[in-house]
């Protein structure tokens, strides 16, 4: 493998029902940032499925410079193998030195099977991408993908490199890296990818589609947050949490703890094994602060902790921490700042 021929940092830009997710623009806002320390500046997106070039825009304004668009009736839903034909492909025609892709249901599928036919690495779970040497104190490679993710089960932190094979790859999960501010009027250039998708035996056949109905609110998009975790003392205890979140306009989410023992569920986690958010205010209740829980939630905006223990760990990531009852907090805050509110509708 030469290492030169390899150029470019790209995306997999994920779109579901010919609407791009969330992470494929994230994801072109970390692109952009790795790309200015690499001697190439161009971000490049790749768009897989059927009839999708209309998303082309979309994508420009949020940072891509090229776009490879692979339009083909046999990508129009997700399936594994045409999906990873296609993204196979693309990698063995354009030779990108990075691929970035979603820890997404689709992402964690279909990184792994795309790795594997190319022969290079991949690592899982990305909580930061930065480029640098490698090794770190004795380095004999420059300008290398670093990427960080926790191990262990999160009590440890790892930073992986990639050295002998290309493109380096990694998955991250949504949530972790920031959008930027859209380019109104942004165009990319785009090239339309003949694949070459032939049918074989590993092809899978989609009899139905059934479209899961949420019965609980999207956390990674809500701006407050109002988190509980086991020291809430029981699910009816919640209540609380759900009075304050109702007057500051915030959605109530949990710890793993509070999803193990059943009191809510997983859909609200916050945490390495649950969703990465990234709101304006994160209320940390009755949450200890382990490393796992805090991967989810560090990159908040304003961090608020209420806990009894004062040597929690949480308060080690707040901004602002109060040590008390929550029991008594909690309403009392509930209550302040509802009348503010009133006061200030009245004024």
């Amino acid at each position: 493998m030469s290492l030169e021929e390899y150029k470019g940092v790209f995306i997999f830009a994920q779109q579901v029902d010919n609407v791009i997710t969330p992470v494929a623009l994230e994801l072109l806002g970390k692109a952009k940032e790795l790309a200015s320390n690499l001697e190439t500046k161009e971000v490049t997106a790749v768009l897989i499925g059927y009839q999708v070039e209309g998303l082309v825009d979309r994508l420009a304004r949020y940072g891509a410079d090229r776009v490879i668009v692979v339009d083909d009736p046999a990508l129009k839903d997700y399936r594994t193998e045409p999906y990873t034909q296609a993204l196979t492909a693309v990698i063995k025609e354009f030779k990108p030195e990075i691929l970035l892709v979603g820890a997404t249901a689709i992402g964690r599928d279909l990184g792994p099977r795309v790795s594997s036919r190319i022969h290079t690495g991949l690592t899982a779970d990305c909580t930061k991408l930065d480029i640098g040497d490698f090794p770190l104190n004795n380095p004999t490679k420059f300008n290398l993908l670093l990427m960080t993710r926790p191990a262990f089960g999160g009590n440890t932190i790892a930073t992986i490199a990639c050295p002998d094979f290309r493109p380096q790859m990694a998955t991250v999960r949504p949530g972790v890296m920031q959008k930027i501010t859209p380019i109104e009027g942004a165009k990319a250039e785009v090239i339309k990818f003949d694949a070459g998708i032939i049918e074989n035996d590993k092809y899978t056949q989609i009899l139905e589609i059934i479209k899961e109905k949420k019965s609980v609110a999207d956390i990674s998009a809500a701006k407050i947050l109002v988190s509980g975790g086991r020291g809430v003392g029981s699910p009816e205890n919640f209540k609380i949490l759900e009075d304050l979140a109702e007057v500051i306009g915030g959605t109530v989410s949990c710890s793993r703890a509070v999803v193990d023992s059943g009191w809510k569920p997983k859909d609200l986690q916050v945490g390495q094994t649950g969703q990465t958010v990234r709101p304006q205010i994160y209320f940390a209740i009755g949450i200890s602060g382990a490393i796992q829980h805090v991967a989810g939630m560090e990159e908040s905006d304003l961090i608020i902790a209420i806990n009894k223990d004062e040597n929690a760990p949480i308060f080690d990531v707040a901004d602002i921490g109060i040590v008390g009852d929550l029991n008594k907090v909690v309403p009392a805050l509930t209550k302040k700042i509802a009348a503010d509110l009133a006061a200030k509708t009245q004024a």
